[in-house]
């Protein structure tokens, strides 16, 4: 159903009246693609170039953004071509996840069945007892409470999957009980990951790649245009052109929320936004308020190493990805993603501003951002202290303040995207990020 709108949002009602329309899907085979003129949703050339700036000088290799399956914006950097295929990184969990949906619907398997089912008694070098207690759904939930803090955090032999915490006690971004999931399918189908992703993805939406084995991982590779596929494909919940291939709404809708009560931002394999906390990988930090605070709320992200974006937003019937080098090598880039969407944001020949009322946040200004020597902060309210973190969430600076202004000096720091957390006196709190040249 369509969305209602006050006269306050006429701007934003003209900009996406294709909200409601069905979507196009793009032939099977070819390079065929409808598109969409950015005029039409009164987007600016200057700040089109602008977003296609920022990209190419943060070592992207191709941007592609969809408005009701149809190619909007894209654009290849470099010597990046649309036939060119580039890794997804951790961005390819989310095919996995997806794989796993299809196997139980097909009856293959339970993701409550205890993964030593599939990989035979001894996968692990936990006792029997606690092997037994790890299921399909722990792996798919990063739940599994293997230690991830082993010398090597993706290798997948016995010996360096110890025991920690009890199975869905502790969230923990842990890449080689994920891995294992390809191994569970393959084992449950008799096929091998490819020939499964071939027959129930590429045959229907077009979508090419391959998974090919990097150390530890199996790391998918395709073009910029086969990921936008696979991101109109979970647009559409599951269905390509009145094709049904997950049936399962269930598992699908499971998948896309929040999966279990410790890392809000975490269904199966993918990233949510609009949450009221988040955690990160490589800490057991909790970060209060959204993944992305520039994206919209009901956002989903297939996000991977280097900065490899897939990003779902059902309420603007939008998808877009981004390929490319690290411009920060942030493990899993969330904060490159919403520096993103400031630009997506700011498309709009004649934007208006219109006050977020979910926000209750003191509000403070951070300036310059991008910061080469210090940063200003800013505030009508009273700051106690700052606190800024890494892209893992490490602290790395916390300084007392007790005044309206504080000045904080990042001459040392290397380049990347840091986040800043300011304590206000009423014991209130807001984060800003900035991005250090």
């Amino acid at each position: 159903m369509c969305k209602t709108f006050s006269v306050l949002y006429l701007v934003i009602i003209i900009s996406f009246s294709g909200w409601c329309q069905e979507l196009y899907f793009p032939p099977v085979t070819g390079d065929n693609w409808d598109t969409l003129s950015p005029n039409s949703l009164g987007w600016c050339h200057d700040k089109i170039e602008t977003l296609y700036d920022f990209l190419e000088s943060n070592n992207s290799k191709a941007f592609i953004l969809l408005k009701d399956g149809r190619i909007v914006l894209e654009k290849y950097f470099g010597d990046f071509e649309q036939n060119d295929n580039w890794y997804w990184a951790s961005a390819g969990k989310t095919i996995t996840a997806f794989m796993v949906g299809m196997a139980q619907q097909e009856n293959y398997l339970n993701i409550h069945d205890p993964t030593s089912e599939y990989l035979g008694e001894g996968w692990t070098a936990t006792t029997p007892e606690q092997e037994a207690q790890i299921t399909i759904w722990h792996q798919l939930t990063m739940t599994t409470g293997l230690d991830d803090e082993v010398e090597e955090n993706h290798c997948t032999l016995d010996t360096c999957l110890i025991y920690k915490d009890e199975p869905g006690t502790r969230w923990a971004y842990h890449n080689a009980p994920y891995t294992l999931l390809d191994r569970v399918i393959e084992n449950a189908t008799g096929l091998t990951l490819n020939a499964y992703r071939y027959q129930k993805l590429q045959n229907t939406t077009g979508m090419t790649g391959i998974f090919l084995p990097v150390d530890y991982n199996n790391v998918y590779f395709s073009t910029a245009r086969s990921m936008a596929r696979f991101g109109l494909l979970m647009l559409n919940k599951g269905m390509w052109d009145g094709i049904t291939i997950i049936s399962d709404t269930a598992y699908f809708n499971q998948m896309i929320t929040t999966s279990q009560s410790i890392n809000e931002a975490y269904g199966y394999l993918w990233w949510l936004n609009g949450k009221s906390s988040y955690m990160m990988p490589q800490t057991q930090l909790v970060f209060d308020g959204f993944l992305s605070p520039n994206a919209p709320p009901d956002m989903i992200s297939a996000l991977g190493l280097n900065g490899q974006i897939l990003n779902v937003i059902p309420s603007k019937n939008m998808v877009w990805i981004r390929m490319g080098e690290s411009p920060d090598g942030s493990l899993v880039p969330y904060m490159l993603n919403d520096v993103i969407w400031e630009y997506v944001n700011d498309l709009f020949c004649d934007a208006v501003s219109i006050p977020d009322e979910k926000s209750s946040e003191p509000y403070f200004t951070l300036f310059p951002n991008p910061v080469s020597v210090s940063i200003m902060i800013e505030s009508e309210m009273k700051i106690e202290w700052i606190e800024v973190f890494n892209i893992h969430g490490q602290i790395i600076d916390r300084v007392e303040v007790k005044d309206l202004n504080a000045k904080l000096l990042f001459e040392n720091m290397p380049p990347g995207l840091y986040v800043v957390k300011v304590y206000f006196l009423n014991g209130q709190s807001s984060i800003r990020k900035f991005v250090k040249e």
